[in-house]
């Protein structure tokens, strides 16, 4: 096995080590995942999947096709087990990232459609964002602090670099730091006015 390869089977194994503690707090109750999020990144990361593929990204896209099945798996208990806080603006965000999806096989440009697609999932990130600032401990923050890692480790594991192959687990480094660093700001705030 090459470095490559190995760094991809240690980047799927956190994911594995970062959502079972996710969806055990689902289940339990005390996690509570934004069903349009979840919908958004299944349907997204299927097709930037197959662009980095087609993009040459190699053993590094292994991460992002074990992301799918999570995602899917996420969603489908997100229906009994997800948030039931639905605002006009989650649904605002869920019809521009359906309606920007089209705009994908449109397009037939890989740098572009990348581009899309990241856009797209930071909008179906939006739901997910606005339901735990009012409610920060409705999220997991060990999933965001070990997903920011295993992401990076998806870029390194990646055969060729270009945008197609990197924007994607670029993006969700960033995203994934800031919004663990969200999460820890507000419960700190929280957890003051509580004290009071």
């Amino acid at each position: 096995m090459d470095i490559k390869t190995i760094i991809s089977i240690v980047a799927i194994i956190l994911t594995f080590v970062g959502y079972a503690p996710y969806i055990r707090d689902i289940f339990k109750g005390t996690t509570r995942p934004h069903i349009f999020s979840w919908l958004i990144w299944g349907l997204v990361t299927g097709i930037i999947y197959a662009l980095q593929v087609s993009a040459g990204a190699g053993s590094g896209s292994w991460i992002t096709l074990n992301l799918i099945f999570i995602f899917v798996f996420i969603f489908v208990i997100s229906f009994k087990k997800g948030s039931k806080d639905i605002g006009k603006i989650d649904i605002v965000f869920l019809l521009l990232a359906l309606c920007a999806i089209p705009l994908w096989l449109v397009i037939e440009q890989p740098v572009l459609s990348i581009i899309l697609l990241s856009t797209i999932d930071m909008l179906g990130f939006a739901p997910t964002v606005r339901k735990s600032w009012n409610d920060p401990y409705s999220e997991t923050l060990s999933l965001y602090v070990i997903t920011t890692f295993r992401h990076g480790l998806a870029i390194f594991a990646l055969a060729k670099y270009n945008i197609v192959t990197w924007l994607f687990p670029g993006t969700w480094v960033i995203a994934n730091a800031l919004f663990a660093l969200m999460l820890i700001i507000r419960r700190k705030k929280m957890n003051l006015i509580n004290a009071k």
